[in-house]
């Protein structure tokens, strides 16, 4: 219930204007809550954009999950 509410929380202060930066290795959640993400490997920034770039670029039909890892191995 509490990550429910704490969803709901970032929600609400996303739509009222406030930027949030959440950082997580739960792709799924990453991938349903945010508007835009970042890719960090090996301590570099990778990729930074919405997640329908981040299709376009990479591959239309994939996860945010499949993208990070297609993105992370090279």
């Amino acid at each position: 219930k509490t990550a429910y509410e704490m969803k709901e929380v970032m929600r609400n202060m996303a739509k009222s204007g406030k930027t949030i930066f959440f950082s997580t290795h739960i792709l799924d959640v990453a991938e349903k809550l945010c508007d835009r993400v970042g890719i960090i490997n090996k301590g570099k920034l990778v990729f930074v954009g919405t997640f329908d770039e981040m299709k376009q670029k990479f591959k239309e039909n994939a996860s945010l999950e499949d993208l990070f890892l297609e993105i992370t191995e090279k």
